[in-house]
């Protein structure tokens, strides 16, 4: 039987979690949308539980890719979906009227998996939206102890996707002093 593992990709509603999945997933992604009612953002449906999705690394291991809500009061959901994560993939976007702020927020709500695992900032946007640039979030992150890869990435592109992956796995290999899965 194949390993698994959990993968979780958070962020702010529109952030690109149902595409980064949708992106590199070899099956079907499930997704469980709802019509947004939220107008600030312009997007039809948003995630109110989860998106799902898998890859199978060139070792055969299974990567199970979990995408948590955006939206703050689907939360609830957030420490639900981290049981047993292997990491975190942030996904920020650089258009939203305070991205360090959103930072700051999952930074907080997933401070324990951080600790224990590893974690990548994925900034998108950051064509159109080049302020605040990456070292801003990279300084917010330290000011909080939190020392990761921040790297800019379109969530619709699977070669993105597979990068922001990669370094997790890198950064899980360094901390662990043993090769990680590939």
């Amino acid at each position: 039987m194949a390993i698994e593992h959990k993968i979780l990709f958070t962020g702010t509603m529109g952030a690109g979690k149902t595409s980064a999945i949708a992106a590199i997933s070899e099956v079907i992604p499930m997704r469980t949308e709802a019509r947004n009612t939220d107008l600030s953002v312009g997007k039809a449906t948003t995630t109110v539980g989860l998106d799902y999705g898998e890859v199978t690394l060139e070792n055969g291991e299974k990567l199970r890719l979990y995408g948590t809500p955006g939206q703050k009061r689907f939360e609830f959901m957030w420490s639900i979906l981290a049981r047993g994560a292997l990491g975190l993939i942030i996904l920020i976007d650089n258009s939203r009227p305070d991205p360090l702020a959103d930072l700051d927020i999952y930074l907080e709500n997933f401070a324990r998996l951080i600790a224990e695992t590893g974690c990548v900032v994925a900034v998108g946007r950051t064509e159109t939206h080049p302020a605040p640039g990456l070292d801003a979030f990279a300084q917010r992150m330290e000011a909080r102890g939190v020392i990761c890869p921040v790297v800019p990435a379109n969530a619709t592109r699977a070669e993105d996707v597979l990068q922001l992956i990669h370094l997790l796995l890198l950064q899980l290999e360094s901390r662990t002093g043993h090769e990680a899965l590939r």
